[in-house]
């Protein structure tokens, strides 16, 4: 395994091979047979040190499966990180995940310690689109409300009116109650959500460098030479939504299998995804038309035992941002429970 963070590999104890036996199992289903035992002695050595610490570590679903299945205390997409972050006891919390995920998780838990292990796990979505960029929109489009999507900056979601993830964008996007919504920044996501409302939608240029890179072609490909189900995140074109059987969000994707329970299935999303529902779906082969996210990538083993080691690296949101933020985000979950009451 390559050393990163000037670490050692911790050493290799043959009690882990017993210790660890289920898990090995199961990684060894995702990633090649070799790689899973290499794992061995990291996803030990975290585990041993976040008990230490007291810590508890959140992984995306877009995260490696020896990530995941090894060392994550909770799973799941970004906003339910967040809100796990302020619901659980722990003091200290690692995400793995990309940035905005962590700014979620420091502004729904402002007093507590959110780590990420590496600067590097950035977003497109995020990037694309600026504080400035928002008020610049509001001077263009003057009354129309802001929706978010929650892949944006903290400083992007302090402009904003609401939140919204994939799940909820449409519901949230009717919840303002207006003929215009300015819906920020994914285009292909926008897209998809004006296809569902009558609500007229000011879109940003904005893609996800993953789903953007997927085709018809490879949808029908799966569908055609593997005889798949599709089924689709909406940060892809409209041109490949359009060939899928089912469109929807990370978690939307895990009820679907478990309501439909098909033989074969193409998920056109992140394909880390894929290896970590394998798991919960064994009966169920998995086709992988697969794009790794790069900033997910930098997310590693070694680098979460660092940060659990040396406290680093810790997220701070200005006060000021935090609590306009928090307002965005605290609206939407104020619409999903008025929802679900």
């Amino acid at each position: 395994m390559t050393v990163s963070e000037g670490l050692p590999v911790p050493a290799w104890r043959d009690e882990l091979e017993q210790e660890y036996a289920g898990l090995k199992a199961l990684l060894e289903t995702m990633i090649p047979c070799i790689e899973a035992a290499m794992h061995l002695p990291w996803i030990d050595a975290i585990n041993r040190l976040k008990k230490q610490r007291g810590a508890v570590i959140m992984a995306h679903s877009y995260q490696s499966p020896e990530i995941f299945h090894g060392v994550a205390d909770v799973t799941g997409d970004s906003l339910g990180l967040a809100q796990a972050a302020a619901d659980c006891d722990a003091d200290l919390i690692v995400v793995c995940g990309v940035h905005f995920m962590a700014e979620s998780a420091k502004i729904l838990a402002p007093h507590k310690t959110i780590l990420i292990p590496s600067m590097e796990a950035g977003c497109s979505l995020a990037s694309s689109i600026t504080a400035e960029d928002v008020r610049a929109l509001r001077a263009r489009h003057p009354g129309v409300p802001v929706v978010s999507y929650a892949n944006t900056s903290a400083a992007v979601k302090a402009e904003s009116d609401a939140i919204c993830t994939s799940a909820n964008a449409v519901q949230i996007v009717e919840s303002m109650q207006s003929s215009k919504v300015i819906f920020l920044p994914d285009q292909f996501l926008g897209r998809y959500v004006a296809s569902q409302t009558d609500v007229e939608l000011v879109l940003w240029d904005g893609r996800c460098e993953v789903h953007e890179k997927f085709t018809a072609q490879q949808a029908r490909h799966a569908r055609e030479r593997f005889d798949a189900r599709l089924v689709a995140h909406p940060e892809c074109s409209p041109e490949v939504l359009a060939e899928v059987d089912f469109v929807g969000s990370t978690t939307a994707m895990g009820r679907w299998l478990e309501r439909e329970k098909p033989a074969r299935v193409a998920l056109i999303t992140e394909c880390s995804m894929a290896d970590n529902l394998r798991a919960q779906f064994p009966a169920t082969e998995f086709v992988k038309p697969c794009q790794l996210c790069p900033h997910m990538q930098q997310i590693t083993l070694p680098n979460i035992y660092a940060a659990l080691r040396d406290l680093k690296h810790p997220v701070e949101v200005p006060a000021d941002i935090g609590h306009r933020a928090g307002a965005a985000l605290q609206r939407m979950l104020a619409i999903g429970r008025r929802e679900t009451v």
